[in-house]
């Protein structure tokens, strides 16, 4: 069993090409015992792993650790607390797991893995982080979970323009954003690239085949749906092409159009089951709900903002979406990772309680937010001189 597993670990490593690493993997702290790494498919979990087993076989003999994917076929029936055992017998301190959502027995083996072998280090990666906080074994006091997002308009410049660029908190965008701007423009022109960003650039698969981006991009809903949420049981296999279908219309609506009730029944189903289908695509990566800050309300409640996960999920579509929107998008998913965000009464969004943020144009006014005493306007330019208007671009450097 493990000797397999080794000749299929080495010939994965070979095909680990790309030395760049994300954000995440300076952020992680691998000292824990147990450590989670979830995100939506496609953002570059599985590179992060095979990054840190490489490294683990520089600073350790190569028996140490071992890399394996329960995406595999000849790996489904793999045992992992047998696995486990075996390995630990012969000095194995990593076992790093790649897809164990995709084992059914996972909550209870790593529980299991995690009481009984304390000095091994366990890393995995999954899909969904309600897979691992709602599975049956009680996970969450013994794993470290790690959400990876795709990739920010920093990275994706760094991929691009082969230079390494600085991320800022969002205090610091606020306080200083007219001095970053001006360091970050003598290094590069925010707006020259930002299209292609929008369009392309939040996957990290695009820099291996830019023209079937696109393709893949399609390949990764239409397998988050089919067969992700369906495995998860979260939903049936005969309800998948009503999901896909509430993709559409949510990439040709507004935010605030959507008429629950009338997309209900659009897509045949009662609204409690539009709003459970809604609170799972969120989990699954495709999409963001933002709710209202007055109402503090769940996500398997009313939702007051519907969003796509990501701007270039609009492309696969080929919906005529307004600018408008797709300026929310941008500002929702660069925020949602890192802070909490709700919508506004007096502006657009609210972020972490405190700061009232309203997304436009060039030549969008303070009139809506003018009472509000940390206000300010998210719009579309390259550089401002003014401290309450910021580039949208910016936030891209968040992480």
């Amino acid at each position: 069993m493990l000797e397999s597993l080794r000749i299929l670990e080495k010939k994965i490593l070979k095909e680990v090409a790309s030395d760049y690493k994300r954000y995440l993997f300076k952020e992680i702290d691998f000292g824990s015992q147990m450590i989670g790494i979830v995100g939506a498919r496609g953002v570059g979990k599985t590179t992060l792993l095979l990054q840190y087993v490489k490294a683990l076989k520089l600073a350790h003999e190569s028996h140490k650790s071992l890399y394996f994917s329960y995406d595999y076929p000849t790996n489904v029936d793999l045992k992992l607390i047998d696995l486990a055992e075996a390995f630990v017998k012969i000095g194995g301190e990593y076992l790093i797991i790649d897809e164990i959502h995709k084992y059914a027995r996972f909550s209870l083996d790593l529980k299991a893995v995690y009481d009984f072998f304390p000095r091994l280090k366990v890393i995995f990666t999954g899909s969904c982080a309600t897979s691992i906080y709602n599975a049956e074994a009680d996970l969450s006091r013994r794993v470290v979970l790690y959400t990876m997002n795709g990739l920010s308009y920093r990275e994706f410049l760094e991929l691009k323009l082969g230079i390494e660029l600085p991320a800022y908190s969002l205090e610091s965008i606020l306080k200083d954003h007219i001095e970053i701007a001006d360091h970050l423009t003598g290094m590069f022109l925010p707006l020259e690239h930002l299209q292609e960003y929008l369009t392309f650039g939040y996957y990290p698969f695009y820099f291996k085949d830019q023209n079937q981006y696109l393709r893949q991009l399609n390949a990764v809903v239409n397998q988050t749906i089919d067969i992700d949420l369906v495995h998860l049981g979260l939903v049936k296999q005969s309800f998948t092409n009503k999901l896909k279908k509430l993709l559409l219309i949510i990439s040709e609506s507004n935010p605030f159009e959507l008429n629950i009730t009338k997309v209900a029944a659009t897509i045949e189903v009662s609204r409690n089951t539009l709003y459970a289908y809604l609170h799972h695509l969120d989990k699954g990566g495709l999409l963001n709900i933002v709710g209202s800050s007055k109402k503090g309300i769940s996500k398997l409640s009313k939702p007051e903002k519907l969003y796509l996960n990501n701007t270039n999920i609009f492309y696969i579509f080929a919906s005529e979406s307004k600018i408008g929107t797709i300026r929310e998008t941008l500002f929702v998913s660069l925020l949602k990772h890192r802070h909490n965000i709700e919508i506004s009464d007096k502006g657009d969004f609210v972020i972490d309680h405190t700061y009232t943020f309203e997304v436009g144009g060039e030549h969008k006014s303070f009139h809506q937010v003018k009472e509000e005493p940390s206000a300010y306007l998210v719009i579309d330019t390259d550089i401002t001189q003014h401290r309450h208007k910021i580039p949208l671009w910016l936030f891209g450097f968040l992480y």
